[in-house]
């Protein structure tokens, strides 16, 4: 019996057809589950592409006929077929824990999914941290699709010129193969999504990669019946022409969840992957409003719900902003549909309703119809609270209903064989359970297995520098010493330090080029030599961010230096995989605190590297002097010479610290204090910078509550969210109304005791709270201690004294009372931002 291979009508016999499957599930681009079987079908190609589907599409019949013949070949297919097949059939972490149902479908919208080389539809860390994310919902076993646009040309790679000067080209990417199948809809076509445009639909095909348990579901606009601009739409990732940019973000959150609700899907969370998305919530709510009949402000607070907004923008200006005029185009026929005015749909998307010259901001939209809204961070989760305080006026900064779940990283993909083989063997399956078995596991392994991965991890790394250094200078460089010093850059006894990253101002990348002879000297030293390989693009327009490049390249070509230095072009997935996997330590040097996170130094943590970074994002949680080492002090400078003191710094941790300890060594060669760090950072960090720990921390504290708030509110009809809506209503329309009368708080023994009058107008008693309030501060943590409803006041009809008694050594003065909106079922002040503060309070 033959298989038709879809897209190209290649024949395969049936001992390969399980391939059909293997190939086209990017599972085995972390697990290597197949590499054995694509490197015998065509080794060159392999070699190339590491895409097992462009190899099966492109393997020649003959040489199928030819592999046939040897069945150990056909038995590797199918153990590792039958592998993919447990691997789906045993029910992982979240099955095994929640049986009931407790969640269901959840769909993770994001702009960009970094999940491998073979489909490129990525930038940065944004999309690595997707890419981590739907890869984890498949380990746990959570029910999760992904949702996002495949570009024709995605994200640029970079080439650099003789000069060393960066320069952009946008590959097309051949979708026939990509590891990609067609999305079919209910008749058997190939699904085709339509969205509104100004004068036109425009439609939208639907493809579907499959990572693991998960489905992918991308939307691509380059359909034969759209007009040639229509058709390149999603062409580049992040298009810079605005009109473009939001025609996508409209694609994502719009046309992504019309798909799945044709796919017939049953989505009950939204996940906001950052706020190009946050269309989403508008679509989601004229599907409810559609379904039960109800208006489009209570629909919003039934759905909102069961929507979840992360947020990754350290600064306000990263996120996406819209002109009223452009949105008002585009939306003219669409907000109709939602039976609000223009003016209201506009004010969804400002920080201040009124104000009509205000841009309108795709994060705001998200936080407006999301019930849950989190930073990456601890740290970040702070500098969240500040951007997002104008939609909070008068609120504490502390109480801006931002929360925070650091980000994690996907083991398997981030790991080394011999570090996976390691772990796996300490405590199997590793990468399934919680981390405690594998912390305690990992104390355990001794200091020559620790020692072991290292040397094979460095060899690894210099092995490929060299040759990838080599085919660089070969294509701009004639010098034939070079050529031949390239071949031997790097070499695997010597400390390597590492930095990549995305070439931009706040990120510092030329904090190690302060002071380049020092810099020289650390690295040529010939008793204790060091080693540096970097990595990193800048933005296309970022003319700083490329002289910065630059500046490197021509310092790594140094005569004294190029056998110790080295700049890797082209930054993506693989060559990342390549230096977190081999550098003895990580350099990280953002300007705190614009590092949201920043997972690039959590991969190394499973390879038995070490981090040296600035004490911002997941490093300001994560470091203790046992397990890696700090430049800073954990504080936000503006001062412009504060970088010197900083790189100075950098200089005297190396020199001081670092290179030392690695360089001493026992009697058999081992550095065992290094050692020792690598085994408190990897028993320490590994389990908690997982993404096994991070997405179980969003099913648990997120997704979980998030279904059961949704599940009230729609239930009887909308009956909670009827309510919540017109309590809101009221609270708008009437807070002006309350205002306090006289206000007292006295000492009574080792007590305060807090009187006030507070008048109502027609807001009812139940709609709110009346607090005693008192900021954290000088060592103080916050105090919040509601005030009892005691008599009426006379002559009114809706005023009462409210009283309290509170213990506490803080003075008077630090005191205020506040009247704040109210509701069991509601989130304040997500959802109710109204605040009356009486300060200071008579004696």
């Amino acid at each position: 019996m033959k298989t038709l291979l879809p897209l190209l009508c290649r024949e395969l016999p049936d001992d390969f057809e399980p391939l059909i499957n293997l190939a086209l599930d990017l599972r085995l681009t972390w697990t290597h589950g197949g590499d054995k079987i694509w490197a015998a079908l065509d080794p060159e190609i392999w070699e190339e592409t590491r895409n097992p589907w462009w190899v099966l599409q492109n393997i020649s019949q003959d040489r199928i006929e030819h592999l046939i013949k040897y069945k150990a070949l056909s038995n590797i297919i199918k153990d590792a077929s039958d592998i993919w097949k447990n691997y789906k059939e045993t029910p992982g972490w979240f099955r095994q824990n929640y049986p009931g149902g407790a969640l269901g479908t959840v769909a993770y919208f994001s702009m960009e999914f970094g999940l491998s080389e073979a489909l490129p539809i990525y930038a940065g860390g944004l999309g690595i941290l997707a890419g981590d994310f739907l890869k984890t919902a498949s380990d746990l076993d959570v029910p999760m699709v992904g949702v996002g646009l495949l570009y024709q040309e995605g994200y640029f790679r970079q080439m650099l010129d003789a000069s060393g000067m960066q320069t952009a080209t946008f590959p097309h990417n051949d979708l026939t193969n990509l590891p990609l199948k067609p999305a079919m809809d209910k008749s058997g076509g190939w699904l085709m999504v339509p969205l509104e445009l100004p004068g036109r639909v425009l439609r939208l095909r639907v493809w579907v990669a499959q990572i693991g348990r998960v489905q992918l579901f991308l939307l691509d606009s380059n359909v034969q019946t759209n007009s040639p601009i229509d058709r390149s739409i999603v062409s580049k990732l992040y298009d810079a022409q605005t009109e473009f940019r939001l025609v996508q973000e409209m694609i994502l959150g719009i046309a992504g969840w019309r798909a799945l609700r044709l796919l017939n899907i049953p989505v009950e969370i939204c996940h906001i992957n950052e706020g190009h998305a946050a269309f989403v919530v508008l679509e989601r709510t004229l599907d409810h409003m559609k379904e039960t009949g109800l208006p489009f402000r209570v629909a919003l607070t039934a759905t909102r719900a069961a929507n979840v907004f992360t947020t990754h923008t350290p600064v306000a200006a990263g996120f996406d902003t819209y002109p009223s005029t452009l949105l008002a185009r585009y939306f003219r026929d669409y907000v109709p549909s939602l039976g609000i005015s223009m003016d209201e749909f506009l004010s969804l998307g400002r920080s201040n309703p009124e104000d009509v010259n205000e841009l309108f901001n795709m994060a705001i939209l998200a936080t407006r119809g999301s019930i849950e809204i989190n930073g990456v961070s601890r740290l970040h989760e702070k500098v969240s609270q500040r951007i997002f305080q104008p939609l909070y006026p008068n609120w504490p900064e502390r109480e801006v209903p931002v929360g925070h779940i650091t980000n994690g990283v996907h083991l398997h993909t981030w790991g080394s064989k011999h570090a996976n083989s390691l772990l796996n063997r300490v405590s199997q399956d590793y990468w399934r359970g919680t981390g405690d078995q594998l912390s305690a596991a990992i104390k355990n392994i001794s200091d020559a297995e620790f020692w072991a991965i290292r040397k094979e991890n460095k060899k690894a790394l210099v092995k490929y520098v060299q040759e990838r250094v080599a085919y660089q200078l070969k294509q701009n460089v004639t010098d034939p010493v070079a050529l031949d010093e390239a071949q031997r850059v790097l070499s695997p006894e010597i400390l390597t330090i590492g930095f990549a990253r995305r070439f931009t101002s706040y990120k510092r990348p030329n904090l190690l080029l302060h002071d380049e002879e020092r810099l020289s000297r650390i690295l040529t030293n010939p008793e204790c030599p060091v080693q540096l390989v970097v990595a990193g693009k800048a933005h296309p327009s970022d003319d700083e961010g490329k002289h910065i490049i630059q500046q490197f390249i021509s310092f790594v070509r140094k005569p004294e230096i190029r056998s110790h230095a080295a700049f890797l072009a082209d930054y993506d997935i693989e060559l990342a995989q390549q230096l977190v996997q081999g550098v003895d330590v990580w350099i990280n040097t953002p300007k705190r605190p614009q590092e949201a996170c920043g997972t690039s130094g959590m991969k190394v943590l499973v390879n038995g590297g070490l981090n040296l970074s600035e004490l911002d994002g997941w490093w300001a949680e994560a470091y203790t002097p046992a397990v890696g080492w700090h430049i800073g002090d954990g504080q936000e400078h503006s001062d412009p010479d504060w970088d010197s003191a900083e790189a100075i710094e950098l200089y005297e941790i190396l020199e001081k610290t670092i290179v030392p300890e690695y360089y001493c060594r026992n009697s058999e060669g081992l550095p065992v204090s290094w050692i020792n760090r690598i085994r408190n950072s990897m028993s320490e960090l590994v389990p908690k910078f997982s993404s096994n720990r991070m997405v179980r921390d969003y099913v648990r504290k997120i997704y979980i509550p998030a279904t059961l708030r949704f599940m009230e509110r729609i239930a009887d009809h909308g009956r909670l969210a009827n309510e919540l809506t017109s309590w809101q209503e009221s609270l708008d329309h009437h807070w002006p109304e309350i205002h306090f009368g006289k206000a007292q708080i006295l000492k009574r023994n080792d007590h305060w005791h807090c009187e006030a009058e507070v008048y109502l107008g027609e807001v009812h008693p139940d709609f709110v709270r009346i607090e005693l309030f008192a900021d954290a501060d000088g060592g103080h943590e916050k105090v919040t201690s509601p005030l009892s409803q005691g008599n009426k006041l006379d002559g009114t009809v809706n005023g009462y004294i409210y009283c309290g008694l509170i213990a506490t050594t803080r003075p008077k003065a630090d005191f205020a009372i506040r009247v704040i909106p109210y509701h069991p079922a509601a989130k304040i002040p997500l959802e109710a931002n109204h605040i009356l503060w009486k300060y200071p309070i008579d004696g």
